[in-house]
């Protein structure tokens, strides 16, 4: 079993929006090179998510890990992704997915966020 990670964003009109997740991309494959990390995103940007993980699927990924870097669950989270999941199964039934809590609800980033709001008021 290839696992490969999809990195989930939002998306927006500005191309300069993606750079901090284009940044977090290169931290993880930095940390795991031989792990396959894809961005994809919900809207505005591509690749959109089937286009991504159509790209793993080809590359041999049988095992994707779907990370929405978004700070909460809210209606794309809750509605819109679960369909998009549904119809990808679907698309590629060989791929398992295992979708991921959002990493803005993980304590671990916000405490990060805590501490950086401190060390910038300090």
């Amino acid at each position: 079993m290839t696992r490969s990670i999809i990195l989930f964003a939002h998306g927006a009109r500005d191309p300069e929006w993606a750079r901090p997740f284009e940044r977090l991309r290169a931290s993880l494959v930095a940390r795991s090179p031989s792990t396959p990390v894809a961005l994809a995103y919900l809207e505005f940007m591509q690749p959109d998510l089937a286009g991504a993980v159509t790209a793993q699927a080809a590359a041999g990924a049988t095992s994707i890990d779907i990370v929405p870097v978004f700070m909460a669950q809210g209606a794309h989270l809750k509605r819109d992704l679960p369909k998009l999941l549904e119809g990808l199964g679907a698309s590629h039934p060989a791929v398992t997915f295992r979708l991921q809590p959002p990493v803005g609800e993980a304590q671990a980033v916000l405490d990060a966020i805590a501490s950086h709001i401190e060390a910038t008021l300090a």
